[in-house]
C-alpha cells in the first residue's frame, strides 16, 4: 500500500494515489479515483463516480457525490456540502448526474453549499457558508446566499485596485501590455471637453466602438480575451472595476475617471464587474467584430497565451 489508511477508515477503491492519507471514519467507494498526496479527513464520504486530483484537501464532514470532479490543489473546508440532483425525490435516481467541477487551486470554505452542475473556476475562493447557485469565474472571491462576487484574487491583493482617478501617466501595471492612458481635459465655464484624433495619441486606430450601461451591480461582463483585437476602455460616467490577467499575473483597476483609458492588449483576459448604477463604459476596438477572435474559456486562454509567449 503506497497510501496511508487509518485503521477505522474504509477504502474500497483500488485507485488511490501515492502519499494520500485517509483518516478515521472516512469511506471511499470502489470506483472513486483519488490522486497523489491528498488528505482525506475524518467522516468524509466519497461516492463512486468521483475524481480527485493531486494534493486535494478534504476536511471533516464532507460528502462528495457521484458526478463531482475535483482538480489538483483544491481545498474543501469542513462540512462543505455538494449536491448532484437539482430536484431530488426519495427512491428516484437520475440516469446521469450533472457534472460539478472544482477547478485547479480553488478553495471552498466551511459550510458552503454547492449546487449541482456548476463549475468553480481556477483559483476561485468560496466563502464560508456561501450558497453557490451559479458557476464561479476563475479567481473570483464569492460569499453570501446566493453567492455574489466580492472581488478577484490578484497579484496585488495587499493593495487596493488602481484607481484611474488617482493614476499618473507613469502608473505601472504588472500585467503584460496593460496601461492607463490619460487624455487632456479642457475646462472652461461652459463645461469640460475631452478630444482625440483617430490615429493620434492612441495605441491603435479604432475600427469599432460599443457602449455598456444599465448593468446591475451584481453582474459580471467581459470574461474573455481576444487573439488579435486590442481594446481601450473608458468609463464615461460612474465607475466599473476591471481585472486584467496575462496568464501569469492579475491586477484590478477601477475606472472612475473619463479622462483615463485602460489599454487592454490582445491576449489579455479581461473581466468587468462592480458597475455602479449610473456607469457608462465606452469600448474602442482595434478590429471589426469577429466571433472567432474570442477566447471565452479560461483554460483555452491559458494554452493560447502560453503559445503566444513562446512565439515572442
Amino acid at each position: 500500500m503506497t497510501f496511508f489508511q487509518h485503521a477505522q477508515a474504509i477504502v474500497e477503491s483500488p485507485t488511490v494515489g501515492e502519499g494520500t492519507r485517509v483518516w478515521a471514519f472516512a469511506h471511499v467507494l470502489p470506483q472513486a479515483v483519488i490522486g497523489k498526496n491528498c488528505n482525506i479527513c475524518d467522516h468524509v464520504f466519497i461516492e463512486n463516480h468521483v475524481t480527485l486530483g493531486d494534493r486535494v484537501t478534504v476536511k471533516c464532514g464532507v460528502q462528495i457525490w457521484d458526478g463531482i470532479r475535483i482538480e489538483d490543489d483544491v481545498f474543501i473546508g469542513p462540512n462543505a456540502t455538494f449536491t448532484n440532483d437539482p430536484f431530488p425525490r426519495s427512491k428516484q435516481h437520475l440516469g446521469k448526474y450533472p457534472e460539478t467541477v472544482i477547478r485547479k487551486g480553488a478553495s471552498i470554505g466551511a459550510n458552503a453549499t454547492i449546487l449541482p452542475g456548476i463549475t468553480i473556476g481556477t483559483g476561485a475562493m468560496v466563502g464560508a457558508g456561501a450558497v453557490v447557485t451559479h458557476s464561479v469565474p476563475p479567481y473570483a472571491v464569492v460569499a453570501g446566499n446566493p453567492a455574489r462576487i466580492l472581488r478577484y484574487v490578484t497579484d496585488s491583493d495587499s493593495k487596493a485596485p488602481i484607481s484611474a482617478r488617482a493614476s499618473t501617466p507613469t502608473t505601472p501595471s504588472i500585467v503584460d501590455g496593460v496601461e492607463l492612458l490619460r487624455v487632456p481635459l479642457i475646462k472652461d465655464l461652459r463645461g469640460n471637453l475631452i478630444a482625440r484624433e483617430l490615429g493620434k495619441g492612441l495605441p491603435f486606430t479604432p475600427q469599432r466602438f460599443f457602449l455598456i450601461f444599465d448593468v446591475p451591480s451584481k453582474e459580471v461582463r467581459g470574461e474573455h480575451a481576444h487573439r488579435e483585437c486590442a481594446q481601450l476602455l473608458v468609463c464615461l460616467k460612474g465607475s466599473v472595476a476591471v481585472v486584467c490577467d496575462d496568464g501569469k499575473q492579475r491586477q484590478e483597476f477601477l475606472l472612475d475617471d473619463p479622462t483615463v483609458a485602460l489599454h487592454l492588449p490582445r491576449m489579455v483576459w479581461g473581466t468587468q464587474y462592480k458597475y455602479t448604477a449610473d456607469a457608462v463604459l465606452l469600448v474602442l476596438a482595434s478590429h471589426p467584430y469577429d466571433a472567432g477572435d474570442y477566447l471565452r474559456n479560461y483554460d483555452d486562454f491559458l494554452v493560447a497565451r502560453r503559445r503566444h509567449d513562446e512565439s515572442k
